[in-house]
């Protein structure tokens, strides 16, 4: 078992991509009269998060107290390491479900979305990135208009040209602050019931 006063920083890194949330894991022991977040750095490359904040403290299996940091990265953002999908996680999987639901909920109520989507992308682009991460489905549709009416998304110059399957060229879209923001406190975007199960939902997001 690890010394009792032994504290390590883990950064518990997310990601969408081709469609699965990812997770690259990073720890490193606390130096004596070291401060939290230089520790944080030596574990993950902090320059590449596009939003990072304390997540946990807690104590691991082997004994060790952890002070665990929730970092996101974009779509089209770069972070060498071994990641993995969230499924395949053995080690730190406690730390790994608690920074997925501190994702999900913070994607209800705030505009934390910029963090994994890349700088400009397509509503369906988008919807992706959402289903991945929220671990349920959400209309694409409906996913649109709530994040106009809050403001969170603005249209972006130029189209996406259509696929291999024809269609009509698609708008782009960027979010409008790549700071963290709270959009609706109450809103909430819940897995499906029922037949408006595509429909993301909350206090006002069908408003």
């Amino acid at each position: 078992m690890a010394d009792s006063t032994s504290h390590t920083v883990v950064g518990v890194v997310l990601r969408v991509r081709e469609g699965h949330l990812e997770v690259l894991v990073g720890g490193a022991r606390l130096r004596q009269h070291e401060q939290l977040e230089p520790a944080l750095s030596r574990a993950v490359d902090v320059s590449a998060l596009a939003h990072v904040e304390q997540l946990e403290t807690r104590i691991l299996p082997d004994g060790v107290l952890a002070t665990a940091y929730l970092g996101l990265v974009p779509a089209d953002g770069t972070l060498a390491g071994a990641w993995r999908e969230v499924t395949k996680v053995g080690e730190h999987g406690e730390l790994v479900a608690a920074a997925q639901a501190r994702l999900r909920a913070k994607l209800s109520y705030t505009n934390v979305g910029f963090a994994l989507a890349p700088s400009v992308f397509t509503i369906s682009e988008l919807r992706e990135i959402y289903v991945a991460a929220l671990g349920h489905d959400v209309s694409a549709t409906n996913l649109q208009r709530v994040l106009v009416r809050r403001g969170v998304l603005e249209r972006a110059d130029g189209q996406r040209a259509p696929g291999r399957t024809g269609g009509r060229p698609a708008a782009l879209f960027r979010f409008a602050s790549d700071r963290l923001e709270v959009t609706d406190e109450f809103a909430a975007l819940r897995p499906p019931t029922g037949p408006e199960s595509r429909r993301p939902r909350g206090s006002r997001a069908s408003g």
